[in-house]
């Protein structure tokens, strides 16, 4: 009798490699640890931070919009938001127990690093490094127990959600670096918005200015008519004709009236009449 050779099939839950990649299935949509046979970072984020949201971790961060206060800057019992990236396709959550500085944090969470070959653990106070060139918290690595050190991958992260309701008009908490890069950004005043400065000194002001050499002038209209070309004159020096040999310029010497401003008399004595 012959026998047909059945090739094996394995189940869908056999086929599953181990793999060592953190949160493969990090998120569910069941309020407790019995969904899956080992922990998850949903559920445990969830009761670690006290935030009530549900459903798998790459969710987490646009659920909290209008329900918590989201930012990029670390604070103890915050949950931080991971963006989906290469095998970890659900995304992860990770509670901050502690900010060490303004790049170093400790973590609370569960399903990242395979301990005593097993997934599912938990790992309390493990430090996360914040690897963005902006200091933004947008990278970090995350101590990863395998190798007893940081990993070298550099996850996206969303940010931050707060267990506090976001208050009315207040904007995303920034990081440091952020916050000073806006407080340098110049900013362009609209002068044509602004209302003209009204001026005190009448349009016939330099009526009645009384020359050098003469009384005051009595205020004429004249006729419109195109004045001849004036010779520009320079007050400073007095330039000699020009010659084979260049000449040394000789400093003139100031009148009285010249080293005072009369205009700025007039208009300093009209304000002060205006005041007054």
């Amino acid at each position: 009798m012959l026998a047909l050779a059945v090739p094996f099939v394995p189940s869908a839950a056999t086929a599953r490699p181990a793999g060592i990649a953190p949160s493969v299935d990090a998120g569910d949509d069941s309020s407790d640890d019995d969904a899956l046979p080992y922990m998850q970072c949903v559920p445990f984020a969830r009761q670690a931070s006290g935030i009530q949201l549900r459903g798998d971790a790459l969710t987490w961060w646009d659920q909290a919009d209008g329900l918590y206060a989201r930012g990029h800057v670390p604070q103890a019992g915050a949950v931080m938001s991971f963006r989906p990236y290469r095998a970890m396709s659900l995304g992860h959550v990770a509670m901050v127990s502690k900010v060490i500085d303004s790049r170093t944090v400790l973590l609370r969470h569960a399903n990242w690093s395979p301990i005593g070959g097993r997934r599912g653990q938990a790992e309390i106070d493990v430090r996360a490094v914040d690897v963005s060139p902006a200091n933004d918290w947008s990278e970090v690595r995350v101590w990863y127990a395998p190798i007893g050190d940081l990993g070298t991958t550099h996850w996206p992260v969303n940010g931050f959600i707060y267990k506090h309701a976001p208050r009315k008009g207040e904007p995303p908490l920034l990081s440091a670096r952020t916050t000073l890069a806006q407080a340098d950004t110049p900013r362009v005043t609209r002068l044509s918005a602004m209302p003209a400065p009204s001026s005190r000194i009448d349009s016939d002001f330099l009526d009645g200015i009384r020359p050098e050499t003469g009384a005051a002038v009595p205020h004429t209209a004249r006729p419109n008519a195109t004045a001849a070309p004036r010779p520009v004159r320079n007050y400073l020096f007095a330039h000699a004709a020009p010659s084979s040999a260049p000449t040394k310029l000789t400093p003139t010497r100031l009148t009285p009236a010249l080293r005072d401003d009369p205009i700025g008399r007039i208009i300093a004595a009209r304000m002060k009449t205006a005041e007054n």
